[in-house]
């Protein structure tokens, strides 16, 4: 069993940066991804970002595309979010997660997922 442990959660003003990391007890078999999700108040749960196992393949949502990076020590099984250039609509309940390679974004079909992290990004 895998269990993703999420850290690296916190307050930032708007335009500033975080870095969120996972920490994965155990290690999944088969292709799999290390996937990002978050939930902000009133809203349903979206995909963020992944990366596979290997680390060659990464994906994103539009609304991050460009200011997120996902990236991994595979030595150390620990994953990576990286945020810049934050926005107060990125305040939500940030969760890590494993799942198939093939289902990337479709988070109903993740396997595990962490307890989550706050990030709040105020102006």
């Amino acid at each position: 069993q895998v269990r993703p442990v999420e850290s690296g959660g916190g307050l930032v003003q708007d335009g500033g940066s975080l870095r969120l990391s996972c920490a994965a007890s155990g290690r999944p078999s088969g292709d799999y991804v290390i996937g990002w999700s978050r939930q902000a108040p009133g809203k349903t749960r979206e995909f963020v970002g992944a990366i596979t196992d290997s680390g060659d393949r990464t994906y994103y949502a539009d609304s991050v595309k460009g200011r997120f990076t996902v990236s991994r020590d595979g030595s150390n099984n620990i994953w990576y979010l990286q945020m810049n250039s934050l926005k107060r609509e990125d305040t939500a309940v940030y969760y890590c997660g494993v799942g198939a390679a093939s289902y990337y974004d479709l988070l109903s079909l993740y396997d595990y997922w962490g307890q989550g992290t706050q990030v709040t990004v105020s102006s």
